[in-house]
């Protein structure tokens, strides 16, 4: 070590001794150090361009190649090989090579060590983290010329020599259980031969079968299973298939080689949050009408039942969406409960009419035009939240977000930019134009609401790790829109979900499935509890109970089912008493 760099750190260490000295020697031993420090950040700077001067260019280059590498930045790697060596491979083709080998070896992290000269190539020690064959450490000789890289194929994966081809054999482990979460058996047995339990179990546990598409293909292959091992396609099969699947184990090849191996590790059973009464009562309600219903636990997200097509088949919610509107309208301090609206047939936006249900007049105070679901009112409120509020409150609720659950689809609204006209603003508030979600999606809106404005992620697994909501609202909006709920039920649209001694708040909705922009919209629109069930329309509903302590959410939805409080709130009703003892 230099000298005047051994000074500086002495004095470093001086300077530790001195809490116990006076302030006025503190001051002058702080005064003197000040010149120390800056002469060893030089000293360090020195030090350090010293070091990287001492590599030689081939060293550099190697060093550079294989950081891009652990960035899996195969365009930087590519151009730093050899005019030569460019020609003997092409771009694509030569991230294929990293890509397959990456996939082969199931790697997950790449941790390249000091790259030194050794003859013509440059030796790199590497280090690969695997999913399936543990931690690797190899070696590679990187030849390196003037011009570059001199790349060939063994030089995907450490400890291959030229001529070899990484290959593998793996072994998928036994498929582990699916529990309810009062630990009966949903589904059990190998993956080709999977048998579920009767009744609910039967409906929740979802089938088994190829998979289907190259991306996925890809996925499964990079975890360590067959290309064509079974997975599960839907239900919870599918929503839990990384918890169930285990991790495989086999032999990692380098042409005879072996590099690696390792034993096939089950997964122990999945206690999933399904409750099979609350199942039971989802699927009675769905009485095999094409729709879905999810119901979800406030407090913790935890899902407890999931129907038909809950979570996987966006539609148009048509008014349920008005949650997302009044919450963004009263956050905007632009309406209260009790602000006076008209009481009219239809608002006109663009000179085009947006019609209450069945063309009825609507309006008077906000509260009552909620639980009437008026378009007349919501319609022109849309346009004075203005498009990037309302996206904004949609996005915060979960829409556009990825889901966290395996199999789920994305409830989607489009970006403020793309709602470019007060015709689609209005018909974006309630829940027509280009807005799309499932059921479960409603459901976690609702949700939101009864957990005082936050907002828990969706999980299927009981024991997982609980993570803090994220906050969408105020508490007192949150309790605001409650109230507006439970209106809906008291005296509006939603009475049909009404408990006896049981205080429900929800919000009907019913979809048109034609546009209700441009010439092709339909007017009046069908009314929430008149529309007739071979019509035009999907029926919804979103709801919680009891308000005092909820323990449930649901989300209901009718696909061409007609209206949301003949059809969707009289379904709902049913799950909601499972869960509360109605």
């Amino acid at each position: 070590m230099p000298p005047r760099y051994r000074e500086a750190l002495d004095a470093a260490r001086r300077a530790l001794t001195l809490q116990g000295a006076s302030t006025e020697r503190r001051r002058r031993f702080t005064h003197r150090l000040v010149p120390v420090l800056l002469a060893l950040a030089v000293v360090s700077v020195v030090l350090g361009i010293v070091i990287g001067a001492g590599q030689s260019q081939s060293e550099r280059t190697a060093r550079d190649f294989a950081a891009a590498w652990a960035r899996s930045n195969y365009t930087a790697m590519y151009s730093m090989l050899s005019p030569a060596a460019k020609k003997r491979v092409s771009a694509a083709d030569f991230a294929t090579f990293y890509r397959n080998a990456t996939a082969t070896a199931t790697a997950t992290e790449l941790d390249p060590g000091r790259a030194r000269d050794h003859g013509d190539n440059v030796r790199l020690p590497v280090r690969v983290t695997t999913r399936v064959f543990g931690t690797i450490d190899g070696r590679m000789e990187i030849p390196v010329s003037d011009a570059g890289v001199e790349w060939r194929p063994d030089l995907v994966f450490p400890g291959l020599e030229q001529g070899e081809q990484l290959t593998r054999r793996t072994t998928p482990p036994e498929r582990a259980k699916i529990l309810a979460r009062n630990g009966t058996t949903i589904v059990s047995g190998p993956a080709d031969k999977r048998v579920p339990g009767p009744g609910a179990a039967s409906a929740i546990a979802g089938s088994m079968g190829s998979v289907q598409n190259a991306v996925d293909r890809a996925a499964l292959y990079a975890r360590g299973f067959p290309a064509d091992y079974p997975v599960g396609t839907s239900g919870l099969e599918r929503a839990l298939e990384t918890p169930v699947e285990g991790r495989p184990g086999g032999v990692l090849m380098a042409g005879n080689r072996t590099l690696a191996s390792s034993r096939p590790a089950a997964a122990g059973p999945v206690r999933s949050t399904i409750d099979l009464k609350l199942e039971a009562a989802a699927d009675q309600a769905l009485a095999g009408r094409f729709g879905g219903i999810a119901a979800i636990e406030p407090r913790t997200g935890k899902v407890r039942a999931l129907a038909g097509i809950a979570f996987s088949a966006p539609q148009p919610p048509g008014s349920t969406f008005k949650i997302v509107t009044a919450t963004a309208a009263l956050e905007s301090k632009i309406v209260k409960p009790t602000t006076q609206f008209p009481v009219e047939t239809k608002a006109i936006i663009d000179g085009v009419g947006l019609e209450n249900a069945n063309g009825e007049s609507c309006g008077g105070s906000f509260a009552a035009s909620f639980a009437h679901s008026c378009n007349s009112v919501f319609a022109p409120l849309g346009v004075r939240l203005g498009a990037k509020r309302l996206v904004d409150a949609a996005q915060r609720f979960g829409f556009n977000a990825e889901p966290k659950l395996d199999g789920a689809a994305m409830s989607t609204i489009p970006p403020a930019s793309e709602i470019d006209t007060p015709l689609a603003v209005g018909s974006t508030a309630i829940g027509q134009g280009k807005v799309l979600a499932t059921p479960l999606e409603m459901a976690v809106i609702a949700a939101t609401i009864a957990n005082t404005g936050v907002r828990h992620e969706p999980t299927l697994v009981e024991n997982a790790p609980r993570r803090p909501g994220k906050r969408v609202t105020t508490r007192r909006v949150a309790r605001t829109v409650e109230q507006l709920m439970i209106d809906v039920v008291a005296y509006g649209t939603g009475t049909a979900a009404a408990i006896p001694g049981v205080t429900v708040a929800g919000k009907t909705g019913t979809a048109e499935l034609k546009s209700t922009v441009g010439p092709t919209a339909q007017n009046p629109t069908p009314g929430e509890n008149s529309a007739t069930p071979e019509s035009n329309t999907d029926a919804w509903f979103a709801a919680y109970a009891p308000t005092k302590k909820p323990k449930i959410a649901v989300g209901a939805l009718f696909v061409k089912a007609g209206a949301g409080g003949a059809t969707a709130a009289p379904a709902a009703r049913v799950v909601l008493a499972a869960a509360v003892g109605g």
